[in-house]
């Protein structure tokens, strides 16, 4: 238990449902520096929890050493990505202070669909902790790639309909929206009619576009490149999210606009994988702005306040009256987590999780058969080929696009290791479909090859490799297992299966992200030099963001917004 001024009172023997979880009917008081953050005062007070809520905050005397302020809500995050289900991620997030999660479930929609937003809350609401599960807008992304499931316009308005779902989630066909696509403005629409906000995803977009997007109706974009883009959107009414996830982040172009906006911005992790959820969340951002020399209260508006009062989520704001939703820490300089309380249930303490795991069975959508070498040819004639290649960025969603020359031999294309030129593939985990293929550069693998399940938005089967039989292994690692990561090196693959929904694992969540850190030093191995080898991977096939990705169906320009051969003529 908590070391400091803690008393409890006639705890009871039998437990209460409070939904969405179980938590024992007792009252309880805390005794430190009390955080108010919407009113900007920092002083000692006695917080008095009875029944999972705050029954009284009374000011008292003394010197003490700890702070008690709201827990912390990541404002955009896919669950999906940390490879874990909903109840694991909620047992390592707590160990860091977040007790709230506003959550798009559109990655197990593009496999499952609404049967898996179904999974995502249902087994959320089996732990102690806050998820906020949006309905997905964009389920396919788009028309140029193979999904699992659709989301139609009606699945929307139902899943709406649901108190628990708060939000549209982002709305990535920005083009549907400036083209008054039917389907797009029936699911804005639905939104609007039951007073739900909906989430952006505009990158790049600027200027007259820009207003033209956020005039439909969306209210927030966690894309934003730079600092000029943000302030634009801002300026036009936008909420922006400072984003820093496994792979793509923007926290140090966009974090100075959090002096002059405390009140439009959140933080967020969008997609996080376990090994860095291990080592911190929401937490790690609130340091990194204090490093920046942004004001405290501002900080602990954008990671605490605002994903609650914007989303109207029922997390607690530690007010009188509220779910006991908070967090102490040691000191409000280096934010050390010493406990974390939902609902006045102890989740976390001194680094270690208290909530207990919750049996989970699996969901799927995997048709894929084995592929051969042979099925990873790219065919040309003469001795050397003009190709398109994917240059992917360290840190961005975003790739280049490059020309380069590469040998043929035997009339097939073949990769180049030395120019950091490898083959890249998609195949289709749906149903039987020749294998896409093409080129990638700035994986920087020598030798064997590396394969995902997870592979945005469609999550079909991508893989990169520097020789075929390798990417082939890699590819049938996955396809064995029904999903998963996967290593090919010197012939013997090595895999962490993801059974649900070829996306997570219901393994205990630490096991998971020991486990994945053992296959991203597998991939690094490889030679890749990238800080997250696998989360860039997943996201070359992802089409709505630009410029140049690879789906199931061909190498794709997300310029022009159409299909490009990948040998030039």
């Amino acid at each position: 238990m908590w070391n400091g001024d803690v008393r409890r009172f006639y705890p009871a023997k039998n437990f209460v449902l409070f939904s969405p979880f179980h938590q024992y009917k007792y009252s309880m008081q805390l005794t430190g520096n009390y955080v108010d953050v919407l009113h900007q005062r920092i002083y000692p007070a006695t917080v008095t929890i009875k029944e999972g809520r705050i029954a009284t905050i009374v000011p008292v005397s003394g010197t003490y050493e700890q702070y008690l302020l709201p827990g912390f809500v990541d404002a955009h995050v896919h669950v999906e990505s940390s490879m874990l289900i909903p109840s694991e991620f909620a047992r390592l997030a707590v160990v860091h202070g977040t007790v709230a999660t506003v959550s798009d479930p559109h990655e197990i929609a593009n496999v499952m669909g609404v049967p898996g937003v179904h999974y995502m809350i249902e087994n959320g609401r089996q732990v102690p902790f806050h998820f906020y599960f949006g309905a997905p807008s964009c389920v396919p992304a788009t028309v140029y790639e193979t999904a699992g499931a659709t989301v139609s316009p009606a699945d929307v308005e139902a899943l709406l309909q649901r108190e628990d779902v708060k939000y549209l989630t982002e709305m990535m066909n920005f083009p549907g929206v400036l083209n008054n696509d039917p389907e797009v403005l029936q699911k804005i629409a639905a939104a609007k009619k039951y007073g739900k906000p909906v989430d952006g995803h505009a990158p790049g977009l600027r200027g007259d576009a820009a207003a033209t997007y956020i005039a439909a109706g969306i209210s927030t974009d966690h894309e934003c490149f730079t600092r000029e883009e943000a302030l634009e959107k801002l300026l036009r009414g936008m909420k922006i999210l400072i984003r820093e996830g496994s792979a793509a982040r923007n926290f140090e172009a966009l974090i100075p606009l959090l002096h002059d906006w405390p009140e439009h911005m959140m933080f967020c992790s969008d997609d996080k994988h376990p090994d860095n959820l291990v080592e911190g969340h929401i937490n790690v951002l609130v340091k990194r702005a204090l490093d920046h020399g942004i004001p405290l209260f501002n900080i602990l508006r954008a990671a605490c306040v605002n994903p609650v009062l914007h989303y109207g989520l029922d997390t607690g704001l530690l007010r009188m009256g509220d779910p006991a939703d908070f967090i102490i820490v040691d000191n409000l300089k280096s934010f050390n987590v010493k406990a974390t309380y939902i609902k006045g249930e102890l989740v976390a303490e001194n680094g270690v999780t208290k909530i207990a795991r919750v049996a989970a069975s699996a969901i799927n959508h995997f048709q894929a058969a084995p592929v051969r070498k042979e099925d990873l040819r790219i065919s040309a004639t003469g001795s050397m080929a003009r190709v398109k290649v994917i240059v992917a960025l360290e840190g961005e969603l975003i790739t280049h696009a490059e020309l380069a020359s590469l040998p043929v031999v035997d009339g097939e294309v073949v990769s180049n290791t030395s120019l950091d030129v490898l083959k890249l593939a998609v195949v289709n985990r749906y149903k039987q479909a020749p294998v896409a293929l093409g080129f990638i550069k700035n994986f920087g693998l020598k030798w064997g090859a590396m394969a995902s399940s997870v592979a945005h938005d469609s999550h079909n089967i991508i893989a990169v490799g520097a020789d075929d039989e390798s990417l082939a292994e890699a590819i049938n690692a996955v396809i064995g297992a029904q999903g998963g990561v996967s290593v090919a090196l010197k012939n013997t693959p090595v895999i962490l299966p993801l059974p649900v929904a070829g996306l997570m694992s219901a393994q205990d969540g630490y096991q998971v992200a020991s486990q994945y850190s053992a296959m991203d030093k597998a991939a690094k191995a490889l030679g890749s030099t990238l800080a997250a080898p696998f989360m860039t991977l997943s996201f070359m096939a992802l089409l709505v963001i630009p410029h140049l990705k690879l789906s199931d169906l061909g190498l794709f320009n997300g310029d022009t917004f159409s299909f490009t051969p990948v040998v030039e003529p």
